[in-house]
């Protein structure tokens, strides 16, 4: 092995192809914490991202994590524990997902997170309320139990800082980013110094999996591509898929989960199904191909959808012209509820059309969360209409011949609308009803001729439309495991030396999201359960 480069990781002779470690972790979003796990544990671990950059998908978010009774939300003051939360999970996953995983998800979560705030890099998480998705469920906290890291100056990373992936509104905007890393790009900031502070672990980025070896029937390594050349891995103790979906892979999602693809997707472009392949083929079982972290997503002028899940004014109208859902779901139930009404009567949501007027655009209420208030002018309308990704026009009537749908209906669900909300009663569906519909209140400046702050009146002209799509955030389903992260084979046995979490899991909570952060929570306990096996720790719940 090479001395450390000027970045302070450590390079691999590519000419030694048997090169070998405790751990090899595949994958640098929730990954990141199994190699911190195993590494902080005296373990040789070696990190292979596929990307020239660490974060994956998770750089790209808020970095919320869901996760009962931990220490960040019992400091907050709040009375809340894994058990407490239980009757919650119990009833709205259902059996979509063995019960043995919630239970390790929800009794592993707090003695992760004390063990990651002992370390200097990751320092203390924060709570912030945000009700969870499921109003009135057994167990349901309008608090919320999301976490986050803090955020995090870029100076402090020092020759680190280039390795973490660029925020999603750089990498599609050009956007600066400023001194201080924020929401995702925090975490993976955080979680690469922390990894690299044990001074046990070897990061390879630009490294991309291409099949995993196996030894009389147990995973010992992994065969890579690096440079353009092969190169192969070994590992003592086993190797941890942390890889992310199959966002961007046309086939699988073509086959599991039509009539959409990967064209839509706001995961990384690197998520192309590679360790979700590598483990199929050695035997690993999978489930819930068909699922992924649904959202709505806004078409924008660069012609894919940014996540949007903020709509506050206005209305969503399908092909025929009427509203058809709640536009204030939690995004996660919105998409999946944009697919679900898809061609129903005839009528296409896919894509629906977001109507509002010009009360919404003085108001600069268009959020899209963490863009602002990192990028407040990311919805510049006169760039939006100039590109043809807003459609603008001085009646409804217009507007509805621009895009499609029946005038007179246009014009019905509007007044309907409004009669709505003027009363501050959704009577069709029920928007502004439940605490997540209202966190919107906090979030934007609203107007409101009525009482109910998400029902904004929709009647001053210019109006405006923009397409609303399903985009996701990466891809759900993938390869069954335990509850200590093993992937298993379709006779529940174990493949020895292999391991998953994340999206490259299928994922202990089913087909729902419970509250902001399900999917990084879940990703960060699986990989650290996973760690903890390879270190011979084994977690009981």
């Amino acid at each position: 092995m090479t001395a450390p480069g000027p970045t302070g990781i450590e390079a691999v002779d590519p000419a030694n192809p048997g090169e070998r470690f405790d751990v090899i972790v595949v994958g640098t979003g929730g990954g990141l914490i199994g190699a911190f796990a195993a590494a902080s544990r005296g373990l040789r671990t070696l990190v292979i991202e596929k990307a020239s950059h660490v974060g994956g998908t998770t750089a790209y978010s808020g970095a919320g994590i869901w996760l009962p009774g931990n220490p960040a939300i019992l400091r907050a003051g709040l009375d809340d524990s894994p058990e407490a939360a239980r009757p919650y999970l119990d009833e709205i996953i259902g059996d979509s997902a063995p019960v043995e995983l919630r239970e390790a998800y929800l009794h592993a979560g707090p003695p992760m997170i004390e063990e990651l705030e002992k370390d200097p890099s990751f320092g203390e998480f924060f709570w912030r309320s945000i009700p969870e998705y499921y109003a009135g469920r057994p167990g349901f906290s309008k608090a919320g139990r999301t976490i986050f890291p803090r955020d995090l100056p870029r100076a402090e990373l020092g020759d680190l800082e280039p390795l973490v992936r660029r925020p999603l509104w750089t990498e599609r905007w050009g956007t600066p980013e400023g001194d201080v890393m924020v929401g995702g790009q925090a975490f993976a900031g955080r979680a690469l110094a922390a990894v690299m502070g044990t001074g046990n672990v070897t990061l390879l980025t630009s490294t991309a999996l291409e099949s995993l070896v196996v030894e009389d029937g147990r995973v010992v390594g992994v065969d890579a591509v690096r440079s353009g050349e092969p190169v192969r891995f070994l590992a003592d103790r086993g190797v941890l898929l942390a890889a992310g979906g199959y966002d961007h892979n046309a086939e699988i999602r073509l086959e599991h989960q039509a009539p959409l693809d990967g064209e839509w997707s706001s995961g990384v472009p690197e998520n192309t199904g590679d360790a979700l392949s590598a483990a199929v083929a050695v035997g690993a079982d999978t489930a819930l191909l068909d699922e992924a972290w649904y959202a709505p997503g806004v078409v924008t002028p660069v012609g894919g959808p940014v996540f949007y899940t903020m709509v506050w004014g206005g209305v969503w109208v399908n092909s025929a012209g009427e509203r058809f859902m709640n536009e204030r779901l939690p995004y996660d139930r919105a998409g999946h509820e944009l697919m679900r009404l898809h061609g129903v009567d005839g009528n296409d949501t896919i894509p629906a059309h977001w109507v509002f007027d010009q009360r919404q655009v003085d108001a600069k209420a268009f959020t899209f969360l963490p863009v602002d208030p990192q990028v407040p002018d990311w919805f510049d309308v006169d760039r939006w209409v100039e590109a043809g990704a807003l459609v603008k026009a001085d009646t409804l009537e217009d507007l509805a011949d621009r895009i499609g749908v029946p005038a007179e209906n246009l014009a019905a669900t509007v007044d309907r609308y409004n009669g709505f909300a003027l009363a501050g009663v959704d009577e069709d569906f029920h928007r502004g009803e439940s605490p997540w519909d209202r966190v919107i209140a906090g979030v934007v400046k609203p107007h409101t001729d009525g009482p109910n702050k998400c029902l904004g009146v929709l009647d001053q002209a210019p109006y405006y439309a923009v397409k609303v799509v399903v985009t996701d955030l990466g891809t759900k389903g993938g390869v069954r495991t335990d509850a200590n992260g093993r992937v298993l084979r379709s006779d529940d046995s174990v493949i020895e030396g292999l391991y998953a979490s994340g999206n490259t899991m299928a994922p202990a909570l089913g087909r729902i999201y419970p509250g902001a952060g399900g999917p990084i929570g879940s990703a960060m306990v699986f990989s650290w359960l996973a760690a903890l096996d390879m270190a011979g720790e084994t977690f009981q719940a």
